[in-house]
């Protein structure tokens, strides 16, 4: 990351009191833990711009480029409060401020048990962003009968400010964009629910991170209340980077050469109509050659990379490639 762009910063990465964590131990699985991230400088002006504004940040991009991982990261780094929703088909733009378990209402009722509604009520990750004190006690009056708190999932970091991740927004119907324009647009939203009727709003401006593969287009009122950035797939030495930022700087012969694999595989998965090696596939990739002691020069290298990259249907489709 060079420091290309000269302003006032109010996210920064570099500064020494906030440098991220370069983890060198054993990586295992997807990093969801918020420890490692490598910036660029249109990056970290596009998330500047959006703390700023006080606008939603819209992360465009094809999928395994580190969309999702980010805005963890930036909550660690800021020391804010972190929470986020994995959109699919059946959400709905209510479910990111609350949901009610109408099933669990009916079987207390089927019971002979009366419990108020906020009870059954379970706040969205807005809602927990935006108050988080009426999230935990579900809307209701501090120590109202009945009505046990909310889990919060951000417990023991004290900050007012939080970053919301709301990850694969494409997936959504698309009438979930444009009603979340008010909420994300203002910053509040009523709760109506049974007999309780509450106006929430947020103590201390979220970032709301939002991120599309760009599966569907997103509606043009939406896009306009956003602050819009792309994350391109990275080039051979960006993978280089960001393998050194996971595991050291002391394998970067072996990071290269498997990158340059990569590199090779994307240009004939893209001929073959396959999608290319994502970054995290890489990072598998790096991880298997350091903790098995494969030489990525060696007959069975190729049939790692088989197994971790290539993933075709058709043996003939894509090869394995020569490092």
């Amino acid at each position: 990351m060079s420091d290309g762009y000269q302003y006032d910063k109010i996210f920064d990465p570099s500064s020494s009191a906030t440098a991220p964590v370069r983890a060198q131990r054993r990586r295992a699985g997807d990093r969801r833990d918020g420890e490692v991230y490598l910036y660029t400088d249109e990056l970290i002006l596009a998330i500047n711009v959006a703390l700023a504004s006080a606008r939603p940040l819209l992360v465009r991009g094809p999928s395994g480029t580190g969309k999702s991982s980010m805005a963890q990261h930036i909550a660690r780094l800021l020391g804010w409060r972190y929470y986020e929703e994995v959109i699919s088909s059946s959400t709905q733009a209510r479910d990111l401020l609350w949901t009610f378990d109408a099933l669990a209402r009916l079987s207390d009722s089927q019971r002979g048990r009366q419990y108020p509604s906020l009870r059954y009520i379970k706040p969205g990750p807005l809602w927990w962003a935006f108050e988080r004190g009426t999230a935990r006690t579900r809307g209701a009056e501090p120590g109202t009968e009945d009505v046990p708190p909310a889990i919060d999932k951000a417990e023991g970091v004290e900050s007012d400010a939080a970053v919301v991740l709301l990850d694969e927004i494409d997936k959504a119907d698309p009438d979930v964009p444009n009603n979340l324009l008010v909420p994300i647009g203002s910053l509040q939203f009523t709760l109506r629910e049974g007999e309780v009727e509450r106006e929430i709003h947020a103590v201390a401006t979220p970032l709301v991170v939002i991120t599309t593969n760009e599966e569907r287009e997103l509606p043009a009122a939406f896009l306009r209340r956003c602050v819009v950035t792309t994350l391109e797939r990275p080039d051979a030495g960006r993978l280089v980077a960001i393998a050194s930022a996971h595991f050291g700087t002391e394998d970067t012969a072996l990071y290269s050469q498997i990158a340059a694999v990569v590199e090779q595989l994307a240009v004939e998965k893209r001929a073959a109509g396959e999608p290319p090696p994502s970054t995290a596939e890489f990072l598998d990739a790096v991880s298997v050659c350091r903790n098995l002691k494969v030489d990525a020069g060696s007959t069975v290298w190729e049939s790692v990379a088989r197994t971790v990259l290539v993933k075709s249907r058709r043996d003939d489709a894509v090869s394995a490639g020569n490092a």
